[in-house]
């Protein structure tokens, strides 16, 4: 009897769902076609990257994208736009970073120029500059293996960026970690300063830089990242039983924390207003490049999809917040700060999706839900078909939208674009306009677009 009762509630759902299929597909497919055609993604990114440029949390090129983004929701056609006000760290270069090695080769002292960018947070070493004998390691076992010899001289974590792993971001979540803590990983043992290997597979010789967080107990030490040719010349050297010795100056440091914005556009909901739904990249990028992949592309994307779903009438059943986050490079307090506004204001948070991964050709989306909503995602997959994002892998979210996760265990999303290049440019000086395609970057904005209109309409 129970399975009969089953088979009678399956029947009618299935009839329906078919009804509704039909017109979900040509609902996608008016969003497809409507940011294919519209140029105002091309010419959101070209303002952004070209016109503000680099917009490092704490400069005056963050404050002028505040008032990009702003102005670019409200051309959008937002409900409402408002700027929530986070305090901000306030890192600056400084100057221009300078290295080199040098050795004894014939009686004589040789000096090789290396290519480096102080990493983000870290002490300068001011005019003196630091000057020490190169220890190389791989790895932290390396090193704690040889902590005796560490005193007194510059640590150069030569740690591969694996080429096996087909999904770049694999290596990177392995590394990174000795760009994060390395540095104070080293002082403990007396080093002055830290050299590590760019976080790319890119065979070119531009550093990447990125932000390191030192451990309170320990010394703030210099620490730099170097371009992945001249780690390939100092290798050469050290394979050789070569004495190297490197000279570095940075000039990095923190001034006191300033005033950043959350730049937060709205379409109100028709049926559930206090229920919200975010999307979102963040607006902050590192002061080397243009930030156009990282995270131009996503801000571009997330004001695509507000513009299009009032260029089509769209009228979403929950309040659809589109918000371009603050300080996610170096600090997190743009993500931490809307959370935080949520939970003093008790609002509901039904869904979150992010994409920082770049302005890639999209391939589908990375998931933390409950396990009874996989069955709905793996019902929609066919829809995103041709559209290329219907690859759906557990586990993903973003930076930005993890506090809301943490704090309200609301389901999130992370959007997955292809990630094969994704780090030849990332946190370096190509991180530039001309390295996305405009058209792949709308390709994940329709993706994004197709997700948050099914979650809009049948919940998760």
């Amino acid at each position: 009897m129970k399975k009969l009762l089953l088979l009678a509630l399956v029947i009618p759902f299935a009839a329906t769902a078919q009804t509704d299929e039909k017109a979900d597909s040509a609902f996608i497919k008016s969003i497809s076609d409507n940011i294919f055609i519209s140029r105002s993604s091309y010419y959101n990114l070209y303002d952004l990257t070209k016109h503000v440029g680099g917009r490092l949390a704490g400069s005056p090129q963050m404050v002028k994208a505040e008032q990009w983004g702003y102005n670019a929701m409200k051309a959008a056609g937002a409900d409402n736009v408002v700027l929530q006000e986070c305090m901000v760290p306030h890192w600056v270069r400084g100057g221009k970073d300078l290295a080199s090695v040098s050795y004894a080769s014939n009686g004589q002292t040789v000096t090789v120029p290396v290519n480096v960018f102080a990493i983000g947070n870290s002490v300068g070493t001011g005019a003196k500059g630091v000057e020490a004998q190169v220890m190389r390691v791989n790895n932290f076992d390396e090193l704690e293996k040889r902590k005796n010899e560490v005193k007194g001289k510059i640590v150069f974590y030569n740690v591969p960026f694996e080429d096996e792993f087909i999904q770049t971001f694999r290596a990177y979540g392995k590394n990174v970690v000795y760009r994060g803590i390395g540095a104070s990983r080293a002082a403990k043992y007396g080093a002055v300063a830290v050299m590590v290997r760019s976080m790319t597979n890119a065979m070119d010789n531009n550093p990447h830089t990125g932000a390191l967080r030192y451990l309170d107990s320990l010394p703030k030490i210099p620490a730099v990242a170097v371009g992945v040719r001249d780690v390939e010349k100092l290798d050469t050297l050290f394979d050789n039983g070569v004495n190297l010795k490197a000279q570095l100056f940075t000039w990095g440091q923190f001034l006191p924390d300033t005033t950043g914005h959350n730049v937060i556009g709205e379409l109100k909901g028709s049926t559930y207003p206090d229920q919200i739904i975010t999307v979102g990249g963040h607006l902050d990028s590192w002061d080397v490049n243009e930030g156009a992949h990282d995270d131009g592309t996503g801000c571009v994307q997330t004001i695509e999809i507000l513009r299009a779903f009032k260029a089509l009438g769209y009228q979403p059943k929950h309040t659809i917040r589109f918000v371009l986050f603050a300080n996610e490079e170096n600090g997190g307090r743009g993500g931490e700060k809307y959370a935080e506004e949520a939970k003093a204001k008790n609002e509901q948070h039904i869904f979150a999706l992010e994409s920082d991964a770049g302005g890639f050709t999209p391939r589908g989306f990375g998931f933390t839900v409950k396990p009874e909503s996989c069955s709905k995602l793996n019902a929609w997959k066919h829809l995103f078909e041709p559209y290329g994002g219907s690859t759906f892998t557990d586990g993903g979210d973003g930076a930005d939208i993890d506090p809301l996760r943490a704090q309200f265990k609301t389901p999130v999303a992370g959007l997955n674009p292809d990630n094969q290049r994704y780090f030849d440019v990332h946190h370096a000086v190509t991180d530039v306009f001309e390295a996305v395609s405009i058209r792949e970057m709308k390709l994940g904005a329709i993706n994004m677009a197709a997700l948050l209109y099914l979650v809009d309409k049948y919940g998760l």
